[in-house]
């Protein structure tokens, strides 16, 4: 770091450590200098507080690995950043900004304290440092209510279609998909809701400057006219493969619950819904085709030692994450028939007519095992509905309901 530019930050951090903008500065600096994820890192900066840390760090008196670690990312360029996120309509968002999704996170910092010391950074269930965040919606008021829908980047025509009636679905009942945009299912989640005309969450392992793939810069311009992109990384980040595995707890944790629509064996999406489950978060499966390799995860999923929830449709999975005895699933419609109301006697009458001759009301009652002024009673009724019709030698079956 150059001798202007540390200066520069110190005369920042030397503020009071409950003024917003020092709390920002710090958060910049930290979460440019640091990849998210190292549980060590992050109690160490809980503990000591962000603008203190920061201040240790320049010192030279923070733990000796972390200050290596800061001192191999060179010149400070927290103010540049902020800078760069302002020109884009961003901004970063910190613990104890009123923005903070306190409630989405506060399972992290309670996995944080259960998780084994030394946990990979890629599995690791520790809080963010800070968030970049694009767009107008407030962040905290957009995950309140969530779900994340997540699957494979070779996702089916059906697994796209599920993926973004789901979305379209949760957005009908004012509820925010959370998804990673990534090609495929991911993908088509937030297109579901944008053409809902609903918001959507897009975590993404970049910066919120950049689209990745390359080829989803009109979605994520599509996905900002009501939601949000967020990110734990600065302006300029790349999209380093170990780096999708660390937002993969993000996407869990800022929602409700999570829905994995397709997943092979070894999908990335699987590697989300583990982290839900290990945050206490309800996990949900749409399964597939037996005969569909992506949808190999799903199955293994809902046939688990802790099985996932089946869900076909947005009011099931909201009744998996929304307000107990609230917003339950409607039972699946059905045609009513002639035969819902009919008696015991009249079932058992009806299913001893033959379909092509006449027989006696005698002959009915042997078989239906009732008495034949049970059948004399009831026939009439069966009539009166079209079940049954009078013919030479007696009754039979209704020839056009056969």
């Amino acid at each position: 770091m150059s001798a202007v530019a540390e200066g520069a930050l110190v005369s920042v951090v030397a503020g009071d450590p409950a003024d917003p903008g020092v709390r920002q500065r710090a958060g910049a600096w930290l979460t440019r200098v640091f990849e998210p994820g190292d549980q060590a890192l992050v109690r160490w900066v809980g503990d000591t507080g962000p603008v203190a840390a920061v201040r240790s760090l320049l010192a030279g008196t923070a733990p000796a690995r972390f200050v290596t670690q800061a001192a191999a990312r060179g010149e400070d360029r927290s103010l540049a950043d902020l800078l760069t996120a302002a020109r884009l309509g961003a901004r970063l968002v910190v613990p104890g900004d009123d923005e903070w999704p306190t409630r989405a996170l506060h399972c992290l910092a309670v996995a944080a304290d259960r998780q084994a010391r030394g946990t990979d950074r890629t599995v690791a269930l520790v809080p963010p440092l800070g968030l970049w965040v694009r767009g107008r919606p407030r962040l905290d008021e957009l995950v309140d209510r969530s779900v994340a829908v997540v699957g494979s980047r070779a996702s089916t025509a059906y697994g796209n279609h599920v993926a973004g009636e789901l979305a379209a679905g949760l957005w009908s009942r004012g509820w925010t998909t959370v998804s990673g945009a990534a090609t495929g299912i991911d993908a088509a989640a937030h297109r579901g809701a944008v053409a809902a005309g609903g918001a959507t969450v897009a975590v993404l392992a970049c910066g919120v400057d950049r689209a990745y793939p390359a080829g989803h810069a009109a979605l994520l311009e599509r996905v900002l006219d009501d939601g949000l992109v967020v990110s734990e990384w600065p302006p300029g980040s790349a999209p380093l493969g170990h780096r999708f595995l660390v937002r993969n707890r993000l996407i869990a944790a800022l929602s409700r619950g999570t829905v994995v629509v397709e997943a092979a064996a070894r999908s990335g999406s699987l590697a989300t819904a583990n982290r839900a489950r290990e945050l206490g978060r309800p996990v949900m499966g749409v399964p597939g085709p037996v005969t569909s390799a992506l949808s190999v995860g799903v199955h293994q999923l809902l046939r688990g030692d802790e099985p996932a929830r089946l869900v076909s449709s947005a009011a099931e999975v909201l009744e998996e994450v929304g307000r107990i005895g609230a917003d339950l699933a409607a039972a699946p419609a059905r045609s009513p028939s002639p035969r819902d109301e009919l008696t015991d006697v009249a079932r058992r009458v009806l299913d001893a007519c033959p379909v092509r001759i006449g027989v006696p009301p005698e002959r009915l009652a042997a078989v239906a095992g009732c008495a034949e002024l049970d059948v004399l009673r009831v026939l009439p009724v069966l009539e009166l509905h079209g079940l049954v019709e009078r013919v030479a030698g007696g009754w039979r079956v209704t020839r056009d309901r056969g």
